[in-house]
């Protein structure tokens, strides 16, 4: 239950993503040793049905690949490099399973699984993730996040037990998000750093939700939120919110 989350509470931001490359279990054991109580991550579904990490919709950034993601299979998909880019430590990391996340570091943090279908929003991905979950039996570990209102209502149809945040947009998208989340049942609500002031804060806790801020990685804004009352933050260096999130 999200009520037994720590706070304040912080997420390292694709795994320890300042010294590691995103989203992979280099990156996710990293912050763990770091002391992150928590890790966020960026799911999708490859072409025949298998769960996998990995943000962008395109594998032109993070991986030696090329094209869409959701084109792939995992197999073909598994045999990219996807820590060469960050440095030559990290040549030879894979794409990881969304099951092989649970293995490794299910049971030692907090997982926010941020359903990133956003190129493909009537897939399968959400009841293939929650059956993992399920099959796994870490519901009390488990938080979802998304932009996209489908998603979320799906994530709920699938696992009610599991918390569910809703990502925000900032500028007047934000505005139009927050008429339709008075409407949703959400256990937390995360926006955008600049957008967030004492104000909505304590508007969101009179919901009686959590705020969770994304992405911070300057200290002064890590200390101006914790002084705003905020209950997360998601990061790319967990050590530095360690010292300044407090």
């Amino acid at each position: 239950m999200i009520s037994d989350f720590p706070s304040p509470v912080i997420f390292a931001h694709r795994g320890a993503s300042a010294y590691a490359p995103e989203n992979t279990l280099a990156a996710f054991e990293l912050a763990v040793k770091q002391g992150a109580p928590a890790i966020e991550f960026d799911v999708k579904l490859t072409c025949d049905r298998q769960v996998i990490i990995i943000h962008d919709q395109t594998l032109d950034r993070t991986t030696n690949g090329t094209g869409q993601v959701v084109k792939h299979p995992f197999a073909a998909l598994r045999e990219l490099d996807a820590g060469v880019w960050k440095s030559a430590e990290f040549r030879g990391e894979k794409i990881p399973l969304l099951e092989e996340v649970f293995e490794t570091v299910g049971r030692k943090v907090l997982l926010n699984i941020e359903l990133t279908n956003y190129a493909t929003p009537f897939d399968a991905l959400v009841p293939e993730v929650a059956a993992l979950i399920k099959k796994h039996n870490i519901q009390q570990q488990v938080i979802f996040s998304s932009f996209y209102f489908s998603n979320l209502l799906a994530a709920q149809r699938n696992l009610p037990e599991v918390p569910r945040g809703l990502l925000f947009e900032t500028g007047i998208d934000a505005w139009h998000q927050k008429l339709a989340s008075r409407f949703m049942n959400l256990q937390a609500e995360h926006p955008y750093t600049t957008d967030v002031t004492s104000q909505l804060v304590q508007r969101v806790h009179a919901a009686k939700r959590r705020v969770h801020v994304w992405t911070v990685n300057d200290p002064q804004d890590m200390r101006r939120l914790r002084a705003c009352g905020a209950d997360g933050i998601f990061t790319d260096d967990p050590l530095l919110a360690i010292e300044n999130f407090k």
